[in-house]
């Protein structure tokens, strides 16, 4: 049998069979301090698909690099079949100053696929799409909500890419929401390379959730698994379908004032239902927020200050029939049943 060829990356050859963590190239700051995008390649011994999982587009959605830390440390990595790119800091100008843009206040996932000789954002969003996403065969890109605000387990696909709703069914995060692809997005950019795209969006921005880490963890395994890439053993298995939802709106804050919320992320609720009161600081006005269809929250504010107009609850509609609410109980149970981390693996 003909030896596999090495996988090169940023001008380093990485041998069958090994892993290494290659430095690219982003910037000098003004102190003279380089700026390197890291990615992690773990090299198959045996032919297989290139998957690329990339986190810390934002800045500060640290949930996701979290996910890659988890990922990158499973010994099944050692049997894999083809090549993994792992990139958990996209950002790290952002990363480092806990800030979901970069120092010229743009925002990354509305610069790719950027240029060489453009802007920082510009710069960075070239090197991803040229060194890593015009690599690989598949991609999964990991985020939160953005800073006071929280997003239950989900993936988004675009509308008609039937073979990445498949792969999001896989991967079995309690909801899949139709999301189109935006200007300038890392899956809008890949998309045009041909190179499909998984978004998972889980947790908060600034913060650790552990529920949200492992079911990243668990539904990239699944996605890894089915591509052939890993063996079964020990990939969790998914005993409930996850719930497709079509359309989702946001619901706005009516005035400004202290938001008292009822319900949560992951509430299945009916029409009419209230879902939050927003009271003025002297308690002698209050303007309740009530579902205008059956639904279920996929996401919502979490800072109890809120503006009119603020958006506060991110509501997916759902078919009476789709008994949602059987479907993530379910699926809560499953995750509580699955072995629980060790403290240091959580920190």
């Amino acid at each position: 049998m003909t030896p596999r060829a090495g996988f090169v990356l940023g001008g380093e050859t990485i041998a069958p069979g090994t892993r290494r963590t290659v430095d690219l190239p982003v910037s000098v700051l003004s102190d003279h301090t380089p700026v390197t995008m890291s990615a992690h390649v773990v090299h198959g011994r045996r032919p297989g698909p290139v998957v690329f999982v990339s986190a810390g587009v934002h800045g500060d959605e640290v949930i996701g690099v979290e996910i890659v830390r988890r990922l990158l440390g499973l010994p099944v990595l050692a049997t894999l079949r083809g090549t993994l790119i792992a990139v958990p800091i996209v950002n790290a100008f952002g990363f480092l100053n806990l800030s979901r843009y970069l120092p010229d206040r743009r925002d990354l996932n509305r610069c790719f696929p950027g240029s060489a000789e453009g802007s920082m954002a510009a710069r960075l969003a070239h090197l991803l799409i040229e060194e890593v996403v015009s690599r690989a065969d598949l991609g999964i890109d990991l985020h939160s909500a953005a800073v006071h605000r929280t997003n239950l387990p989900q993936v988004r696909v675009a509308p008609g890419e039937d073979a990445l709703m498949r792969l999001a069914e896989i991967f079995a995060a309690p909801v899949i929401l139709r999301s189109e692809l935006r200007e300038g997005s890392l899956r809008q950019a890949a998309a045009a390379r041909g190179v499909g795209m998984l978004l998972y969006e889980a947790g908060e921005g600034l913060r650790f959730d552990e529920t949200a880490v492992r079911a990243g963890v668990s539904g990239i395994l699944r996605v890894l698994h089915d591509r052939g890439m890993i063996p079964a053993r020990g990939v969790p298995r998914a005993r409930r379908a996850s719930l497709v939802c079509r359309a989702s709106r946001w619901l706005r804050a009516p005035q400004g004032g202290l938001l008292r919320t009822f319900r949560s992320e992951g509430d299945v609720v009916a029409p009419g239902e209230l879902l939050a009161i927003v009271s003025d600081p002297f308690g002698e006005v209050d303007a309740p927020i009530t579902a205008p269809e059956a639904g279920i929250v996929v996401g919502r504010a979490v800072l109890p200050v809120v503006n009119e107009g603020n958006a506060v609850f991110h509501l997916a509609g759902i078919a009476s029939s789709d008994h949602a609410e059987d479907r993530i109980d379910a699926w809560n149970a499953e995750l509580e049943a699955e072995k629980l981390f060790d403290e240091d693996e959580i920190l």
